[in-house]
């Protein structure tokens, strides 16, 4: 409800709060910065790009949007909307053409208003409502006129291909008396200390029998299951019961893993 309920909240309760949203570094930067802004900003964000850009999570696209809409600054927070309407506006066809850097400079077309904060939001809604990924509606439009792709008939998006990185990984089943093992995660960037099962990755592996696949942000993650028996202890490890799941607090990845081993019924390997 507010900065101070924000800034003393429980780490764990947060992410609970936060679970199945993705990108956790998120939840943290939201409490980073309710601290920051009590702490240095008199509980008040400030009204500056320089300073809002200082803050845990804020980027350029947060700062202008902030200053548009709530201080109403001459700024265009270039979202995925605005670069929608910019892209057909201009008729931008080609990759060098879409790349972010190209549009912050073209997006000076759009000139700015007294209104910033309603100008700003009112191109983000265009976006969103009118000229939308598919089937836009030019006959709703207000600037469908001088609209090159709109004159030419042609509203097909170019895109920049993102590459996804394959990678491999073994990943290592323990359980006893019904429940699975866990670790905290020390040795991935991804999901940083958070609890997966044990993994190891593999480097370009020959003959991989791999068991299922899940897409990451733009890693293609290609898994084999091994079973183990329970041997050594392994550190920053312990167990979950696969029906109480509600109960913990873990990332997507960990709960469809869980999930595919108990739809498949790996018991009688185990």
């Amino acid at each position: 409800p507010d900065l101070e309920t924000l800034a003393r909240f429980d780490n764990q309760k947060l992410i609970k709060l936060w679970e199945g949203l993705g990108y956790y570094s998120r939840v943290r930067n939201l409490k980073k910065t309710s601290q920051l802004i009590i702490k240095d900003f008199k509980k008040k964000l400030p009204d500056d790009f320089l300073y809002l850009k200082s803050l845990p999570g804020i980027g350029d696209y947060t700062a202008s949007a902030i200053l548009a809409i709530a201080f109403n600054k001459p700024l265009i927070p270039l979202d995925g909307n605005i670069e929608r309407v910019l892209k057909r506006y201009l008729y931008l066809k080609k990759e060098d053409q879409i790349k972010k850097e190209k549009l912050m400079k073209y997006k000076k077309i759009f000139g700015t208003s007294y209104r910033s904060s309603d100008y700003a939001q009112a191109l983000m809604e265009l976006g969103a409502l009118i000229c939308k990924p598919t089937k836009p509606l030019c006959d709703k439009c207000p600037i469908a006129n001088k609209c090159k792709s709109f004159i030419k008939k042609d509203y097909i998006l170019t895109k920049i291909k993102k590459k996804n990185k394959d990678k491999y990984f073994l990943l290592k089943v323990y359980k006893k008396n019904n429940k699975y093992l866990l670790v905290k995660n020390k040795s991935f960037n991804f999901l940083k200390n958070f609890n997966i099962f044990p993994m190891q990755e593999l480097t370009k592996p020959k003959n991989f029998d791999q068991n299922f696949n899940f897409k990451m942000s733009n890693m293609n993650m290609n898994i084999k299951v091994e079973f183990n028996k329970v041997g050594i202890e392994i550190p920053y490890s312990y167990w979950i019961d696969p029906k109480k799941l509600k109960n913990y607090t873990l990332p997507t990845f960990t709960k469809k893993v869980v999930n595919y081993l108990e739809n498949h019924k790996w018991k009688k390997l185990l």
